[in-house]
Parts: structure tokens; C-alpha cells; sequence
């Protein structure tokens, strides 16, 4: 068991780096009250870090590095991140990386804000990593502050990265659900008409948000079976939909939990054709994971399901549908709104730094190479 590393500070903070499954269970409620204090989103609460950790594949390659920040016996900031060995390199990531379209430092709003370059400083020095690559940052996120802040040195490793993603969303603040249907192009409520119409033909077609108290398990079973038909007629893997994987039930509990999660269902005769598992935070509505039977595929029920949970949640009042991250046209098609998510990487070692370096070299021989045939045809038009 590895113990945690405490860094003493003048005043009253002290920081902590720990590094076991142990200690994050003792941390836990401290670390609970911080979230409720600084209004974190879930990829930041500690259950659902720790049930990633249990259920994640490829321990014996992963090790916690969870950076806190302590005043007295009070949590004031935590930044949740891990290290996964990859092609020989030790890299340094967002702790549940692969299920936080999110990830940012988790701060006290009264807290002290000059501690925290202090902390990232003290992650570094406690090592144990090549390679530092943080994603889907927004752009307010709390880590770009510590960013800009950060001691010349070591402090400074990160550089903006050209990896970026999208994050699109449906801002409806002060219109009903039939009010934004209607603001939908013809063809767009044609084809949802359309769409229920089909899907109607064989049998009883309802949309519904599953009660709290219902079992869980079967349409946990049905979303992941259907998922790894998607992923694999797309040739893409997931261990969140992995036969016997218990990773994608122990996140939905947690959801289920803190009262977060909202599963919206399509059902023809009881049966589910296409799913969503959502969750609810500070009048937004955010959708996790959505699937849909291939058999249905001609009526997009995907498509349907979405326009059905859009109109239910701003009849409720919410004021934003958020799809998280992935620039998918069928998210796209119903965006209001979008913001990008950027990236920072920095090498920390030697092999981290010269792994940092090929991948600006790659990135830059890839960028040449798709300009080049554009710049050829001008030429050739001239």
C-alpha cells in the first residue's frame, strides 16, 4: 500500500499527493463536503473517481495521483488525476479520463488561489510520470487559472496541445419544449414525425423517463449489448460496454446516487429501441451515453429519442441540453451553441520530452501534408 506524500507549507496549508485506493476511501468525505461547497460537476465527486478505479481495466498498468490541498482539517482543492503506462512512456492524465468530458481542478470559492500553482508544483516533484496530457478543457476551466499562474520552470512544462474537441449544446432559457419543435426546420420535424410513424406501425411507441425505483440492470444490458453493435460496425472499442464489464452500472450508480440521473427510454411494446442515460446538474441537462437499435435504424430513433428528451427538459426548465463532448453531426444538428475543448501536454522527463516533441513533429508532417494538395490545386488554377 502506498502511503500518501505530505508537503508542509507555511500558514496553515499543507499538500498531499496520495496514491492509493485506501486513502481515497478515507478522503472521501471531506473531499464530498468540497464538491458540495465549490458546485463541482460529477466527473469531479469522489465516488465517481472511485468507481472508475474499481472497475477499470488495465490496473496493474494505472497508478492514482489524486493532488490535495488541506487547511487544517478542511479539503480546499483536489485535482483527480492518475498514470497509464502506454508504449513505454509513464503518462500523467485525468484520473476516469476516458469517462470525464470535463476534467478541471476542484477548488473551495473561498479558498486560497496561490495555492494552487504550489500543488501542481508538488505533483511534479513527486514524479512517477514522463508525460503530462490533460483534454476537454473548457475554457473557463479552473486548471487554465493554475496554468497562467504557474512558477517559471517546471511549473511551466504544459503547452496548449493541437488535440481539441467539441462540445456541442441547446440553449432553450425561457421556451417549452413545443417551442423550440416548432423553431426546427420542416424537414427536421418531418423526419421526426415521420420517424414515430414508422416506428409505430408494429406496435405501441412510447417515450418516458424511467422512475428512480425501477431496476436498472436489464436496460444497462440492452444500452451496452447495442452499444458494442455500434462499436463494432464503426471499428472502435470501449471497455465502459465490455461483455461483464461492471464499469458502466457502478457510474450509472453513482448518478443514481447524488439524484442525478435521468434514463429516458423509446419503447415499441415494451421493448427498447433506442436509450439515454442523462444526468441533471445546475439546470442543464447532460447526456452521458445514447444508443438505439440498428434494426430500427430507417426511423432514426436515436434522432427521436433526443427531440422527445430536448422538449422534456426545457419543459421543465432547465435551460441547457448539453451532449458533452464528440462532434457528431446528429449533435450538431440541433446546436445552438458550441465550445471547444482544448488540450495540454508537457514532458516532464527525458522520454516524456522527446515523445512531446514527435508529437508536434507528427502533428506538423500531418498538417503539411493535407495543405499541400489544396495549395498544388490553387496553383494549378492559377
Amino acid at each position: 500500500m502506498n502511503a500518501p506524500v505530505v508537503y508542509r507549507l507555511p500558514r496553515t496549508h499543507r499538500i498531499e499527493i496520495a496514491t492509493s485506493a485506501a486513502r481515497l476511501q478515507e478522503i472521501a468525505p471531506a473531499w464530498a463536503a468540497l464538491w458540495q461547497r465549490a458546485g463541482g460537476l460529477v466527473f469531479q465527486h469522489p465516488d465517481w473517481i472511485s468507481a472508475w478505479w474499481r472497475t477499470t481495466s488495465h490496473r496493474d498498468r494505472r497508478d492514482l495521483r489524486i493532488g490535495l490541498v488541506w487547511r487544517g482539517e478542511r479539503l480546499e482543492a483536489v485535482i483527480a488525476l492518475a498514470t497509464f503506462r502506454r508504449s513505454g512512456i509513464r503518462v500523467l492524465e485525468w484520473a476516469a479520463k476516458d469517462h470525464c468530458d470535463y476534467g478541471d481542478v476542484l477548488f473551495a470559492p473561498d479558498g486560497d488561489p496561490d495555492i494552487l500553482p504550489q500543488l501542481w508544483q508538488c505533483i511534479l516533484d513527486h514524479g512517477g510520470f514522463d508525460l503530462v496530457y490533460l483534454n476537454r478543457l473548457l475554457p473557463d476551466a479552473r486548471f487554465q487559472a493554475l496554468l497562467s499562474a504557474a512558477a517559471p520552470g517546471r511549473g511551466r512544462i504544459l503547452q496548449p496541445n493541437h488535440r481539441s474537441e467539441i462540445s456541442y449544446r441547446v440553449a432553450g432559457a425561457g421556451q417549452s419544449g413545443a417551442q423550440w419543435f416548432e423553431s426546427q426546420s420542416k424537414k427536421t420535424r418531418q423526419n421526426y414525425r415521420r420517424g414515430r410513424k414508422f416506428m409505430e406501425e408494429g406496435g405501441a411507441l412510447r417515450f418516458r423517463l424511467m422512475d428512480a425505483h425501477e431496476a436498472r440492470e436489464p436496460v444497462l444490458e440492452r444500452l451496452a449489448a447495442l452499444k458494442r453493435l455500434w462499436l463494432a460496425k464503426h471499428g472502435r472499442v470501449s471497455d465502459l460496454f465490455d461483455e461483464g464489464s461492471a464499469a458502466l452500472a457502478a457510474l450509472v450508480s453513482v448518478l443514481a446516487e447524488l439524484g442525478l440521473l435521468r434514463i429516458f427510454v423509446l419503447e415499441r411494446n415494451d421493448a427498447i429501441i433506442a436509450v439515454s442515460i442523462n444526468f441533471e446538474q445546475y439546470g442543464t441537462m447532460m447526456a452521458f451515453v445514447t444508443t438505439y437499435d440498428p434494426a430500427f435504424e430507417r426511423a432514426s430513433p436515436g434522432m427521436v429519442l433526443m427531440m422527445d428528451y430536448i422538449q422534456w427538459s426545457l419543459d421543465r426548465g432547465l435551460t441547457t441540453v448539453d451532449f458533452l463532448s464528440g462532434g457528431e453531426d446528429f449533435k450538431r444538428r440541433f446546436a445552438t451553441q458550441s465550445v471547444i475543448l482544448s488540450s495540454v501536454m508537457g514532458g516532464r522527463s527525458l522520454r516524456g520530452r522527446l515523445a512531446a516533441l514527435a508529437d508536434r513533429a507528427r502533428h506538423a508532417t500531418n498538417s503539411w501534408r493535407s495543405e499541400k494538395p489544396s495549395k498544388q490545386a490553387e496553383l494549378a488554377a492559377e
